[in-house]
């Protein structure tokens, strides 16, 4: 590798910053191949995090609701109109196992059988992220996280929001989510085709997140404890960030919705 490659110190803390990210590789492999200590190397990644998180936060966004209608795909009008503001769901970053019992007993899920921390996504019908929680043990229930997020003081009178469970009532919104049999032995041909329309377009937030865990294979592997400790004197942890980073990151590249 050409040495005057890493004479720009900031070139050299954003490249080993998204190499971390995208590959996943280990702190001692990523010191041996920039010819650094292994502390210089964690230390770096940690500020670059915050800087980068302070920088492109703006990029995961709410839209104001005009903006939003006027580029609403086809495919939500012709099912829903053009009041679907926002398609959620969770999904589960794999920890460690915690020392600290009482930090070990919140992040194990019980559906997942391992210690997780689990994020509220929300995209709009054009593929933006447009809502990243922080994180939550990986105990909780999705519909914990979803009311206790700050995702439900966003939405307006009206709005349409897709997801699996209801949680969005009480804020004079509506949520639109698979019909069940509910005792019944089969559902009628409205319920069937309403599922099936809500089950075609919410793959695209899992589309999102999919794609996001490609794009950055740390979020798909097992985080260190380390990454999940709060920061000083902010209410988030070290992960938070580095998730926020990813999907802001994800933001810049065309949408998985939206093709050219």
């Amino acid at each position: 590798m050409d040495e005057h490659f890493f004479k720009d110190d900031d070139v050299k803390m954003l490249l080993l910053t998204l190499m971390r990210l995208r590959l996943n590789l280990p702190i001692q492999h990523i010191a041996l191949i920039i010819c650094i200590d292994r502390k210089t190397v964690s230390t770096t990644f940690r500020d670059t995090i915050a800087t980068m998180f302070t920088q492109l936060s703006p990029l995961v966004h709410w839209p104001e609701r005009h903006c939003l209608q006027g580029s609403i795909p086809h495919q939500f009008v012709e099912a829903f109109g053009n009041r679907v503001s926002v398609i959620v769901d969770c999904f589960e970053i794999n920890s460690e196992r915690a020392s600290h019992l009482k930090a070990r007993a919140q992040t194990f899920s019980h559906y997942k059988h391992r210690h997780t921390l689990k994020y509220l996504i929300g995209i709009t019908p054009q593929g933006a992220i447009s809502f990243i929680s922080k994180g939550w043990g990986g105990r909780v229930s999705d519909k914990h996280v979803t009311d206790n997020s700050g995702l439900l003081n966003k939405l307006l009178p009206g709005d349409l929001v897709l997801a699996d469970q209801d949680s969005v009532g009480l804020m004079c919104a509506e949520v639109k989510i698979p019909a069940f049999t509910r005792g019944r032995c089969q559902l009628d041909a409205k319920d069937v085709e309403e599922t099936r329309q809500i089950a075609h377009l919410r793959v695209h937030v899992e589309r999102v997140i999919g794609c996001v865990r490609i794009k950055y294979t740390i979020l798909s592997e097992m985080i260190p404890v380390s990454m999940v400790l709060p920061c000083e004197d902010e209410d988030m942890i070290f992960l938070d960030k580095s998730v926020s980073v990813c999907y802001a990151l994800t933001n810049m590249c065309p949408s998985v919705v939206m093709k050219p």
